[in-house]
């Protein structure tokens, strides 16, 4: 069946579309769910026993690794969910796991344009950093989780009841909203959780690679810039590839479901393409840890053959020693 004679509101296509949505999301999630799972529990492990050890954005990191975990262990329910076309988990569970997707987005969002901007002024202003910076860094975070969490309430709480109690995520109904409030609620998603965060990462990088260009007499700067310059080009990256394609089609896909003027051979399109967009947006959950890895030295020394045993043996000797007390 071509696009330009495809008809969404029959019943046919609509089971068409669903069908096909639901083995885009059940193959892709079941691929992400291991990686992102291991990624980001390693990503805490080691930034959390250098935490005092470095300047270097840790801090945002963690919390990014912490947003991208909270999304893989709402997976398992999704694939359920896919794999099976319904949802026996009630509607309290379907709206936590479909708001915790859109909160780890952004919240990814937030915090790649934290970890650009930190490391970018280290690099400006390498000794400005200290105690009082990291505590500033705690609350740029704070502030951002609040931001994030009050910003991406009205994804739940525009869809409305409906009388399948087995249906979720993105077959549950979207409220009619007048044109005026829709256009502003998009834009304001827009602006603020996309555009914002993405001059700042492509500002960052675009200072960090003039830094390079500098003539400098200790090999040292030169080396952090380099680093700060593949690490704000790892950021924008991961932009790219999971953020912009979602945020193109994003106000589209708002118009088709909420039965906005759309033609049909546009809504049939924007219904099959705006699932592969969401997954890429989901694909964060696995990119930010081979980031840290290839962009972060301590990451990378921790997990080095001879530190990760290292690592180990004082682990199981503190387990024995333990035991024997108890």
């Amino acid at each position: 069946m071509s696009v330009d004679t495809f008809t969404c509101n029959s019943p046919e296509n609509q089971t068409i579309i669903r069908d096909y949505q639901h083995q885009i999301y059940a193959v892709f999630y079941t691929v992400i769910l291991v990686p992102g799972l291991i990624g980001n529990v390693l990503a805490l492990w080691v930034f959390y026993a250098y935490i005092k050890e470095t300047k270097k954005a840790v801090i945002f990191m963690i919390n990014l690794a912490v947003a991208d975990l909270l999304q893989v262990l709402s997976l398992p329910l999704r694939v359920y969910y896919y794999l099976n076309n319904s949802w026996p988990f009630g509607k309290f569970a379907c709206m936590v796991c479909f708001y915790v997707k859109y909160v780890n987005m952004y919240a990814s969002i937030y915090f790649l344009a934290c970890i650009s901007l930190r490391r970018c002024r280290l690099i400006f202003q390498p000794l400005r950093y200290d105690g009082s910076k990291r505590r500033q860094d705690r609350s740029w975070c704070l502030v951002g989780w609040l931001f994030v969490c009050f910003g991406c309430l009205p994804f739940p709480l525009l869809r409305r009841d409906y009388e399948n109690v087995y249906c979720c995520f993105s077959e549950l109904p979207m409220m009619q909203l007048s044109k005026e409030l829709g256009v502003s609620l998009v834009t304001l998603a827009e602006l603020m959780g996309f555009l914002l965060p993405l001059a700042v990462v492509v500002t960052c990088t675009c200072l960090t690679a003039a830094s390079l260009r500098e003539k400098t007499s200790v090999l040292q700067d030169t080396g952090e810039k380099h680093k700060a310059f593949k690490m704000v080009l790892s950021c924008a990256g991961v932009f790219l590839v999971c953020f912009v394609p979602y945020h193109i089609t994003f106000p589209l896909d708002f118009l088709a479901k909420s039965n906005g003027s759309i033609s049909h051979a546009l809504k049939g399109a924007v219904l099959h393409v705006h699932p592969v967009t969401l997954c890429l947006a989901s694909l964060n959950c696995c990119l930010d840890p081979v980031m840290y890895y290839f962009t972060t030295d301590e990451f990378k020394r921790r997990l080095s053959r001879p530190e990760l045993q290292e690592s180990l043996q004082l682990h199981l000797r503190g387990s024995c020693s333990t035991n024997r007390d108890v």
